[in-house]
């Protein structure tokens, strides 16, 4: 097995079978992605595609055995991801009816949804949507406008926009192909509101058009994704039976009575949208794909592409031989391995959870908030990414054919759906600042100033990878002598977040007992807050890599992935080098030798690099960039 294998295999993780899988059936120059098409063929050339799918057996892995899935959580999550190498509006549209609508009808309803359904929706028989969104509302969920009102003689539910603002917006599949809609609306009953829930309501007959009281309209041209028929949604006074609300963890009875398990409204709340954590996962997951393929491209470009020539030579020098086109692509090259293997252990731990009835509360929500992190983190990392790779790739870069443009464009949306970033970061700092506590699991300013305790530090320093081999590194070695020393790596991301978090918490709870208003206090220091989740993730990160690299049974691979490791986790000292500098973690002698020692690496990695992005597993045919291919004799 050559070096690049075992990288492959490392980063494959639990479900290699699945991406081996989806390496051939993906591989296709039909799934791959057509910039000449205009819109209407580019959304047939889409649902075609997801008619493919269905064929290969991927969706069904995402539902359980009992509904007529394979309850395969990882698979289903992981074949998603795989998508993102093919055609990035097949894996939000997959993402959209499997995922989003299939996960709410799922892990929201119960026998009676389950078996009108599932199997309709494996099988691409009946086509949804997921109508969360509101054009008022989108981060916050909990104040959706739509209303869903019981009617006691009826024994219905009036489904109701009351204003503009309540619009369902931006919703894949309403532009033109979905049928249904998982909608969430404000339950009322008995003239009393009981929050938000989900209620399945159809939308179009057999020949589209809108059912009565129902106005679907078409969002457009977008930047990127124009597989996806995004749409908005209005109703009007809709009528849909008792038994379409999804009614696993609140119920109306025919005479109007209200019961729920979870009494506390804000938990119940947050228990139904942590069920549908997958997309989430999936979404960094797609965004993950999306910027190690951009590096395939633009680091394969940079191997073949010469410019200029050394002084009194007549050969022009390869770009990647050039320190400052490694420092621009190697960094990032390693900061994809890092994430991979976080999003593999995320993943796992997903799947592992969601496959038992009864999960550990606590589990639960350190899930919810590394997905959030991770899918933070993630994302902002594609965007850059694949900026810097058309950048590298010069003019080549910016023509459609060779995807960079592309990916640039269809990516662009995931540091906001799914969560806006900046809010995600928000709630990953508010479950540290916490210490998970039950009460204000809501993002309110009050509740995060009023449980900002003393404990957090110890909550946010819970191993999420190889605990007993982390704290081997930490003993073995004293701290602060070696840089590239993996427990001295360990050592400062651990306390540059303990550092951060509790002087988070201290400021928070300062400023709360000199008597200022709570969200005056919040509001003054969210900057400190999305460090806190920011420097969090970062460790994580580090950690996934470290446990990974004791995993790897090839010493020559293991060896190489140290290397990339140790970029990694310097590159991320260097850019925050301020922070170590001000808080006197480095002198400027070693801030000074933080950054040799990147760019001493960057050289060391450069006659592998092409062994590193062999390693992503990405076939050569699935690259489908123009400027790569041979030329014409």
């Amino acid at each position: 097995m050559s070096i690049a294998d075992s990288l492959r295999t490392t980063l494959d993780g639990r479900w290699a079978h699945v991406r081996e899988r989806s390496r051939v059936d993906l591989a296709g120059p039909d799934m791959l992605p057509d910039p000449t098409l205009d819109l209407p063929a580019a959304r047939q050339r889409t649902l075609d595609q997801l008619h493919r799918i269905v064929a290969t057996g991927y969706p069904a892995d995402g539902f359980r055995t009992e509904h007529g899935g394979t309850g395969d959580i990882g698979a289903s999550v992981t074949g998603f991801e795989m998508l993102g190498y093919a055609d990035l509006s097949l894996m939000v549209k997959a993402g959209v009816q499997w995922g989003l609508f299939g996960g709410a009808v799922e892990n929201l309803g119960t026998k009676r949804h389950h078996e009108a359904y599932i199997k309709r929706i494996i099988s691409l028989d009946l086509i949804g949507s997921f109508a969360m969104t509101e054009t008022g509302h989108g981060s916050d969920v909990q104040n959706l406008e739509t209303t869903a009102t019981y009617d006691l003689q009826a024994q219905e539910f009036v489904i109701h926009t009351p204003s503009r603002s309540a619009r369902k917006d931006y919703i894949g599949g309403a532009g033109q192909h979905a049928t249904i809609a998982a909608v969430f609306a404000q339950l009322v009953t008995a003239g009393e509101s009981h929050g938000v829930h989900c209620f399945v309501v159809p939308l179009r007959d057999d020949n589209g058009n809108d059912l009565p009281g129902v106005t679907t309209a078409d969002c457009g041209v977008k930047a990127g994704l124009d597989g996806v028929d995004n749409g908005r949604i209005t109703f009007d006074r809709v009528r849909v039976p008792r038994d379409n609300l999804l009614n696993r963890y609140a119920d109306v009875a025919a005479d109007g009575a209200y019961t729920s398990a979870i009494d506390n409204p804000g938990r119940r709340f947050f228990t139904m949208l942590g069920t549908l954590i997958r997309g989430r996962i999936s979404v960094g997951a797609g965004g993950g794909a999306a910027a190690r393929l951009a590096l395939a491209i633009a680091t394969r470009y940079a191997l073949g592409r010469r410019q200029f020539g050394a002084p009194g030579s007549d050969d022009e020098v390869l770009l990647m031989d050039y320190l400052l086109h490694q420092r621009r692509l190697l960094p990032l090259i390693a900061k994809s391995y890092a994430l991979q293997l976080a999003q593999n252990e995320l993943v796992g731990a997903m799947h592992d959870i969601q496959s038992v009835d009864d999960s550990d509360p606590h589990a639960q929500r350190e899930l919810e908030s590394r997905a959030a992190g991770l899918k933070a983190v993630t994302t902002w990392h594609a965007t850059r990414t694949i900026q810097e790779c058309r950048e590298a790739c010069g003019g080549a870069g910016y023509l459609a054919a060779n995807r960079l443009s592309v990916l640039k464009a269809d990516t662009d949306v995931f540091t906001t759906f799914e969560g806006d970033n900046h809010v995600l970061a928000q709630l990953v700092a508010k479950e540290l600042l916490t210490a998970y506590a039950d009460e204000v699991r809501g993002l309110d300013p009050l509740g995060m100033v009023r449980f900002a305790t003393s404990t957090a530090a110890d909550a946010a320093l819970e191993r999420t990878a190889a605990p007993q081999l982390i704290q081997r590194l930490l003993s073995a070695t004293p701290i602060g002598e070696n840089l590239l020393d993996r427990g001295t790596q360990v050592a400062m991301f651990e306390d540059r977040e303990k550092h951060v978090l509790e002087t988070a918490a201290r400021r928070l709870r300062r400023a709360r007992k000199d008597g200022n208003d709570a969200f005056a206090v919040f509001n003054a220091a969210q900057d400190h807050v999305v460090k806190a989740a920011m420097v969090h993730v970062d460790r994580v990160v580090l950690e996934a890599f470290v446990a990974a690299i004791d995993g790897c049974d090839d010493p020559g691979a293991k060896a190489l992935l140290g290397q990339v490791c140790d970029l990694y986790a310097l590159s991320v000292i260097e850019q925050d080098k301020a922070w170590f500098m001000e808080h006197r973690r480095l002198s400027i002698a070693r801030a000074k030798e933080v950054t040799s020692h990147v760019s001493e690496l960057c050289r060391q990695l450069r006659p592998h690099a092409l062994t590193l992005i062999e390693g992503f597993g990405i076939p050569e045919s699935m690259l489908g960039a123009a400027m790569l291919q041979p030329a014409d004799d």
